[in-house]
């Protein structure tokens, strides 16, 4: 279940909306797959997104793909760090780590949430959670990662 978190900052919000706004331009794979991702929460360091699954984002299974929850985790971990202090530049990836355990097929809205745990002076450490969205509440599990970024400017 999905754990309590501070007040919705609507200036956060903003500031991560617009950041997300100027960079999809520029990352094909991220107007594919996010292009319909919806910010709904910003605070100092998290935010969350829901997304609508499509056959864009399925395996061959008919389940969420593994690499889409990868892209997920990479891309709500910027998010995140983007939150933290309002910065517009969020470093780059040095690993990434997912545990999968469970699915959800096309049609299924996910809540993707992504946690800045950390933002230091040459790294940043984020984790998140993509949850199956269930009476318009995160449901189970989908699947959990942290994300590493080197983000020394």
């Amino acid at each position: 279940m999905a754990s309590e978190l501070p007040a919705n900052n609507p200036e956060t919000l903003a500031h991560v909306e617009k950041f997300w706004q100027g960079r999809k331009p520029h990352s094909p794979i991220y107007q594919f797959l996010l292009e319909d991702i919806q910010l709904t929460y910003a605070s100092k360091g998290i935010v969350r997104a829901r997304l609508l699954l499509s056959k864009n984002h399925i395996n061959a299974h008919g389940g969420i793909h593994g690499s889409v929850s990868a892209t997920l985790i990479d891309w709500v971990g910027g998010m995140a760090i983007a939150a933290w202090d309002n910065r517009v530049k969020t470093g780059v990836s040095t690993d990434i780590h997912i545990s999968y355990q469970s699915s959800a097929k096309d049609g299924d809205w996910i809540e993707i949430e992504g946690n800045a745990g950390k933002v230091g002076g040459s790294l940043a450490f984020t984790t998140a959670t993509i949850w199956k969205v269930v009476d318009d509440k995160p449901g189970p599990i989908v699947a959990t990662g942290s994300h590493t970024k080197f983000v020394k400017v």
